[in-house]
């Protein structure tokens, strides 16, 4: 449990770390007294901020650990997702900046090359380390230097196909790797699959490192042929891995097993890694941790303590409760949905939760399939559930689904199978930076034949779509923000007619054509236009692809200026098709695209990407009078 208050003493244990390698400094035996104030000030700080809190917790022995037999920036630990970094961070001197934490130009919720040389690879999606490990450790051995990699990665990330690709890889590898499997139990929800499966019974059999370590420090004690068996015995990777059956999996494939190890011994992980360090090929150490570990709400509710905005610390309640969100009310129409559509199944790659599947789940166990950190077999696997005759609904973030291009476009597209995605975080998404923002998803989306694409106004148009889309023939998409649930335009709710766009004012001379999120934003707009002296029309496009040439047509006949507007980067989007379909039927209206630059944006507050990007509603109104106003001297000359 979190203590009452610090110490004066560990107060100025803590201030010694001041920069990378200093933990080596602080007396062993109070290194468990650094632990418990390192999770103090994750647990103070993340109150006011919000952020990562629960992984973090999990990981701080073992973050220790590994600085105590590493050596920093010299060798190169690479945490894979990057949520568990924090106390890397506070490692190797950064602990200051943390007031910043998540904020625009502070430091990064995740490992940032540019922030630190300790930072050794970029992280923010999942099952990367290994791979980044491998080429690691084939460029240190081209160049001949000497150093050690360790790949950092959670029993979740390990579901991620792309990991057992990089442990194939690695099992060839003759000089050292050093692979740590962190086996909290957990992802962002609960584990599922054959591999938790397997982890779990590794769990509860019988410890065998103590074993192989003690075996081997015995071997080393014969004079003269000690050292020369300790050596066979690791080359042929014969006898010890014999005597018990837990890791055989992962012995199997070419790469030595030890654990599982309490990842909240110091001391043990410690003789471990050093352990580790000396074996000559790939090596998997695995530690088993518990999330949320040193603070009693996070233990109960790791997944609200996933990423957790600001909380009180005495109940781990969140300070303020916000309206509903869109996958608030994703998550209401799900469940009325399974009442409705017998055939209606549901489809998450590891985040019932985060995607708003839990009431669903929770009503129609045997109609919701969670298939863990594995977006690629999602969209296949649904393809399967179509072709069954079920109608799936795929809810993956955004950017997560971009890893599932291939399968999009191959195994649902191609067939024309009627799947639903309901795409959340669609957009900007603030805090979590340029990894998690889906800004990509329209330009990809519609790239794909036969795919359509929809984007609600507000909550009401969420529920709308959602129907259409489960009564569709095709392959569908339905992309939405994160946070909260737009509410205006409440008297606007025309029945969805496919491809058909919304006039939700009319005007004259300008055109806003706003897609989802950027209907509100377009409405801001519209009245500072107003106060100008222009009366804009205002349309919801509702369709991205295919979006409504006929209104389009319409609009350029009687408009001067078309201004698209977008939450998706500006190459391939919804803009530049409209452009591309206004030049090619040699229309008279200029198009003016309102969309992101085609760069990633960093982290900071939603309202503040957006005005450092130009679509806020002032930036967006100055662009729209500057444009408008060379047009009108245009026509006077």
């Amino acid at each position: 449990m979190i203590r009452e208050s610090i110490s004066k003493e560990n107060d100025f244990m803590l201030e010694k770390i001041q920069q990378p390698n200093d933990i080596k400094k602080i007396p062993e035996e109070q290194l468990t007294e650094v632990a418990a104030e390192i999770r103090e000030f994750l647990v103070e700080t993340m109150s006011k901020l919000g952020g990562h809190l629960a992984s973090n917790l999990g990981v701080v022995e073992l973050t220790i650990a590994l600085h105590r037999v590493f050596d920093l920036p010299k060798d190169k630990i690479i945490w894979d997702v990057g949520h568990q970094s924090y106390t890397h961070k506070i490692l190797t001197g950064r602990k200051d900046a943390f007031e910043s934490l998540r904020q625009e130009g502070g430091l990064s919720g995740f490992p940032k090359r540019s922030e630190s040389s300790c930072d050794v690879f970029d992280t923010g999606h999942s099952s990367t380390s290994i791979s980044a490990g491998v080429g690691y450790v084939k460029a240190r051995d081209l160049k001949k230097q000497d150093y050690s990699v360790i790949s950092v990665i959670g029993d979740g990330a390990l579901t991620g196909g792309m990991a057992y690709e990089a442990l194939n890889n690695a099992a060839e590898l003759k000089t050292n790797f050093i692979i740590v499997l962190n086996d909290n139990e957990m992802s962002i929800s609960k584990n599922v699959g054959g591999i938790s499966t397997y982890l779990s019974g590794i769990r509860t059999a019988a410890s065998y490192t103590e074993l192989k370590m003690g075996v081997t420090r015995a071997l080393e004690k014969i004079p003269k042929i000690g050292p020369g068996m300790v050596d066979a015995v690791r080359k042929t990777k014969s006898s010890i891995k014999q005597i018990v059956i837990p890791g055989m999996l992962f012995e199997n494939m070419g790469i030595t097993y030890l654990g599982p190890v309490d990842g909240h011994d110091i001391h043990q992980m410690v003789r471990v890694f050093q352990e580790a360090k000396r074996f000559e090929g790939p090596i998997l150490v695995h530690v088993l941790t518990k999330k949320g570990q040193g603070y009693e709400p996070a233990l109960r509710h790791p997944s609200r303590f996933h990423g957790a905005g600001p909380f009180e610390i005495e109940t781990g309640l969140p300070i303020s409760r916000s309206n509903p969100t869109y996958t608030d009310i994703f998550s209401t129409v799900m469940r009325k949905m399974g009442d409705r559509e017998p055939d209606v199944v549901a489809v998450t790659a590891a985040m019932p939760t985060g995607v708003g599947l839990k009431r669903f789940s929770n009503m129609f166990p045997d109609r919701c399939f969670d298939v863990g950190i594995a977006e690629e077999h999602a969209v296949t696997f649904a393809a399967g559930l179509a072709l069954g005759g079920m109608i799936p609904v795929v809810a993956i973030y955004s950017s997560f689904l971009q890893r599932a291009y291939d399968q999009m476009m191959h195994d649902v597209c191609m067939q024309e199978l009627h799947v639903v995605f309901a795409i959340d975080r669609a957009g900007l998404v603030g805090s979590d930076g340029e990894t998690h923002h889906g800004v990509f998803d329209l330009s990809y989306l519609n790239s794909m034949p036969n795919m359509t694409v929809m984007a609600p106004k507000n909550l009401w148009e969420l529920s709308d779509m959602m129907k259409f889309a489960v009564h569709f023939n095709g392959p569908i998409a339905l992309r939405y923000p994160r946070g909260e649930a737009y509410t205006g335009l409440q008297d606007h709710r025309a029945p969805v007619r496919y491809g058909k766009a919304e006039v939700l004012e009319q005007g004259e001379k300008i055109a806003l054509l706003a897609v989802g999120n950027m209907v509100k934003t377009a409405v801001q707009v519209r009245e500072l236009l107003q106060e100008q002296g222009y009366q804009v029309t205002l349309v919801n496009m509702r369709f991205v692809k295919p979006f409504d040439m006929a209104l389009v047509r319409e609009l350029s006949g009687s408009h001067e200026l078309l201004v698209t507007m977008e939450e998706n980067v500006r190459n391939g989007g919804f803009g530049e098709q409209v452009a591309s379909f206004v030049m090619e039927e040699g229309l008279s209206a200029r198009v003016q695209i309102v969309a992101l630059p085609n760069r990633f944006v960093h982290q900071g507050s939603v309202s503040s990407q957006m005005k450092e990007t130009g679509i806020d509603a002032e930036s967006v109104a100055g662009k729209i009078l500057k444009v408008y106003k060379e047009l009108e001297q245009k026509v006077r000359k």
